[in-house]
């Protein structure tokens, strides 16, 4: 097996905590309607539209068209988006602080993002400016789990796939990275992130 040389991180669930129940449980007071608003309106699948570079005002506009009885609410998602975000994920940013600290790893980000709401992030989290190279989806308009966008992260860090571990909450993403060759970490909320790294032999300095 080849010297692992590369961790990819992948950015929300992993190391920036973000839900949109933050913002939507402070608008409906049904729990039965939130689910289905972030279901079935508001869902994972349309705003991975955004991600993949669909602008967050054409997206808003065509769900409205599909629903127009919740127009108020989902320009909402887009207006209010930045409280959506909570904070660092403690542990798992401490970690990578380690590995940015001991320069034994080149360390990437491959995220499914908006390009108009990634600058939010940029500003807020300041360990985004440790990595080494971070692919915005929204900025390249490809995006996590089609082949082409972790074809182009390994393209443009001239990185190879036996030599890079990949980080990803969402197990569809996760399945794609093996598909073409990565080694890869499924990082649901909670998992221990130090003890999945060291199944990989990546040992941190705890001193």
């Amino acid at each position: 097996m080849q010297d692992l040389k590369n961790i990819v991180f992948d950015l929300g669930g992993v190391l920036i905590d973000w839900n949109p129940r933050y913002l939507f449980t402070e608008v409906f007071e049904n729990k039965d309607e939130l689910d289905y608003f972030l279901t079935e309106i508001c869902s994972s699948d349309w705003n991975e539209e955004q991600d993949g570079g669909r602008s967050l005002a054409d997206g808003t506009e065509a769900l409205i068209k599909r629903f127009p009885e919740y127009e108020g609410q989902i320009r909402l998602f887009y207006q209010e988006w930045h409280k959506m975000l909570g904070g660092e994920i403690t542990a798992n940013v401490d970690i990578f602080r380690n590995l940015v600290d001991h320069h034994q790893y080149g360390l990437f980000a491959l995220t499914n993002w908006s390009a108009e709401t990634f600058p939010i992030a940029l500003e807020r989290y300041a360990f985004l400016q440790d990595f080494a190279g971070i692919l915005v989806s929204g900025v390249e308009g490809k995006r996590k789990p089609f082949r082409e966008f972790y074809e182009l992260m390994l393209d443009r860090y001239d990185i190879q796939p036996e030599e890079t571990l990949f980080i990803d909450d969402n197990k569809r993403n996760v399945l794609a990275a093996e598909k073409i060759g990565l080694r890869t970490i499924h990082l649901p909320p909670g998992a221990d992130l130090g003890k999945a790294l060291s199944q990989w032999h990546v040992h941190l300095d705890t001193n």
